[in-house]
Formats: structure tokens, sequence, C-alpha cells
């Protein structure tokens, strides 16, 4: 079997889309699969990743929507030499070219190959329903009834990650009548064996933290992640308790809410920034931690909670995480309902008044529960079964 991924971008800094497909990738290699990518990247952008597949990079796209006409032109020469597309995501401009690229393929009588649409979170309604998302969702009507709402209802599958998420992306918008739904699940390559090495390269990275207890939040700093909720609970909590384990933010700095994140916590000492951590250094943030922190408004699937998870670390998510029932199910952390007022701190407080054998045995409940819904053999099974039966 032959397979394209088609994705806006490859580059980690632009969320956890790329992650699947790297994590999903050499199991599907493994199988037999030949697979492709063509993403809107530059042509010399590597990322400091060396991906095990092709990758074919068409070039920037313009505005939000990534527009690129390159794109539709190299899916016309190419597409038909494929099994099956995937493409990852929504409200861009790849979804709308594979659907013109198919049409033509019809038109000229040549081979069409089953298309796939995996939205990865991208039609829960929180996305329409969020006061601060006023404008983009009403682009995200606009889109939906020009473009979005064909690609859906005639792609051969609709791929999700979880059952919430499927569950939820049926609640959003009006004449969503896709001709499957499939939750092939997710999950991700166990992380490499720990070394002092890892925590040598985190140590690097936030030198003020050696030696010390600390909690971790490691994911993109935007106001989707509950940062803002998460600095502001800290630091009450700071000022009553001197014994509380530091926090480390761990993400990319570059964007102005991130500059702001840093400012409220600036009086603090025990909360430190470190940037993005990949590799060595990511690995020793996870496997040092005490517990892995993300009380975001909304997520997907969460693949950084995954990862804490298989490390054995215990995590604190939100209602809003749409993996938080497995996580609930398993005993693996705490789970907070931002809907109700100081609910993350009361909840921050229960963990912090955990013994360390408590939360130890949090830890290994957190590692059954990733061996039990979330290594990449299973998912990644499930997702060749739903291709080939398509």
């Amino acid at each position: 079997m032959k397979i394209l991924h088609v994705i806006t971008s490859m580059n980690p800094k632009r969320g956890g889309v790329c992650q699947v497909l790297r994590n999903l990738n050499p199991y599907l290699i493994k199988k037999g699969i030949d697979v492709e990518i063509v993403s809107l990247d530059n042509e010399h952008d590597d990322f400091g990743i060396h991906d095990n597949c092709v990758t074919h990079k068409i070039g920037y796209g313009k505005t939000s929507y990534q527009y690129q006409p390159k794109l539709i032109q190299w899916l016309n020469n190419n597409v038909s030499k494929f099994d099956c597309v995937i493409v990852h995501g929504l409200w861009q401009y790849p979804n709308y070219a594979l659907n013109k690229s198919i049409e033509l393929l019809k038109k000229q009588h040549k081979k069409v190959p089953k298309v796939f649409i995996m939205p990865h979170g991208m039609l829960d309604p929180y996305f329409q329903k969020a006061p601060e998302r006023k404008w983009k969702a009403l682009r995200n009507e606009i889109v939906w009834s020009l473009i979005e709402k064909k690609c859906i209802n005639e792609a051969n599958i609709i791929l999700f990650t979880c059952e919430e998420e499927m569950r939820l992306a049926a609640t959003t918008f009006k004449g969503y009548k896709p001709l499957k739904t499939v939750n092939v699940g997710l999950g991700i390559q166990p992380p490499p064996e720990n070394t002092d090495s890892f925590k040598e390269a985190f140590y690097n990275e936030c030198p003020k933290i050696k030696s010390k207890k600390y909690f971790l939040f490691l994911s993109r700093i935007d106001e989707k992640k509950g940062v803002n909720l998460l600095i502001n609970a800290y630091n009450e909590l700071s000022d009553k308790n001197t014994n509380l384990p530091d926090l480390v933010i761990a993400g990319p700095l570059d964007t102005e809410y991130a500059e702001d994140m840093v400012k409220l916590a600036s009086h603090n000492q025990k909360i430190h920034f470190t940037g993005m951590l990949k590799d060595k250094s990511k690995w020793g943030a996870f496997y040092n931690c005490e517990a892995y922190l993300l009380p975001s408004h909304q997520e997907n699937f969460g693949i950084a909670i995954v990862e804490a998870m298989a490390c054995k670390k215990p995590v604190l998510i939100t209602k809003n995480i749409n993996i938080w029932s497995e996580i609930m199910e398993g005993s693996a952390g705490w789970i907070a309902n931002l809907e109700e007022e100081n609910n993350l701190k009361d909840v921050l407080s229960d963990l912090l008044n955990q013994s360390e054998e408590k939360l130890t045995a949090k830890g290994l409940n957190a590692f059954e529960t990733y061996q039990n819904n979330f290594k990449i053999e299973t998912c990644a099974n499930n997702f060749i079964k739903t291709l080939i039966s398509a």
C-alpha cells in the first residue's frame, strides 16, 4: 500500500499534528507500507529532525488560510500514484486542493485514491463558542459552508483520535454528514530509556531547577492551554506554601502571549521558563518532574500528556481534554473542572498534599493507562485496518 499524508507543516513549533505523523510513520513503514508526505514548508526547512520518509516541501502558503497554488499542481501530477491520501487538519488550503484534484482525476477517468480526513480536534465546538474566537468562528462558518462541508461529506472516512473527539465533532456544524467515521485512536512511540544525560541536558536549559522538585508544563504557551490560569493559581499557592515544588513552563517564547505570561510570573521565583525543549532536554524534563500539568481549555488528545504517562508520571489535566475519561478510569492523575471557580487551585492543592509514595503509585497507574490505551502498535494497527477496509 502506498499512502500520502497532506499537512500544512512539519514544523514542531506549529503544534502536535506533525508529531502524530512522526510517531505513526515508522510503524507503518515497518509494516511494509510506502509512506510519503507533502507539506507547505520551505524546501530547505529541516527543523533539526530527520524524518524517515520522503517529504515533498511545496513552499509556504499565504495568509492564515495557507493558500499555495503549487500544492494543487503537485497533487494533480502525483496523487493518482497513491492508494490512500490522508489530509491532516481543517480550515486551510490543503483540504480544498485535494478535493479539487480528486474531482479532476474523476473527470479524466484516472485512478482515484481513497480520501481520508483527520481533523485532529478541529471540529470541536470549543472553537466556535470561545468568546475570544468570535471572528475566527465566523470565518470557520463561512469556510465550512463554502469548502469544508463538501470535503468532509465526500471523503471516504473521517478519522478520529478518541471517542470524545468523534462525539463532539457531530455537534458543531449543520450539514455534517460524513460517509463514515472511525475512531482509530492515537499512540506514541515508547520514550527512550532514562539516562543521566537527559537530566544533565535539562539542567543545562534550566540550571535554577537543579536538585529541586518541580511540576512540569510542556506545551505551546497559548491562551487555549490555560497557562494564565496555572500561573495565577501557582502564585496564590506560593504565597501560602513555602514547600511548594517549583513550576517549569517549557514552550516557545516567541509570541506576545508568551511574553505576557513571563511578566505574569515575574515576581515568583518558583516559576521558570525554559523555551522549547526537545530531544534529551525534553525527556529529562519529563523523567525528573513530580507531575505533568496541562490545564487546557481544549485539547483533542495531548501527546505531551501521554509522553509524561509513558515516563511513569501522574498528570493533572482538565475535562476539556478529550482523553480525560481514560485518565480518570485508570486513576492516572487529577481532573480539574475550569467551569468551577477556584477548582484548578483546589486540585493543585490536592496534588501538593500527596505523599511521595502516592505520587509514585499514580505514576505507575499512568504508565499502565498508557500501555492499555495509547501504545503506537495498537493505534497504528487500527489505522492500517481502517485504510484497508475503506
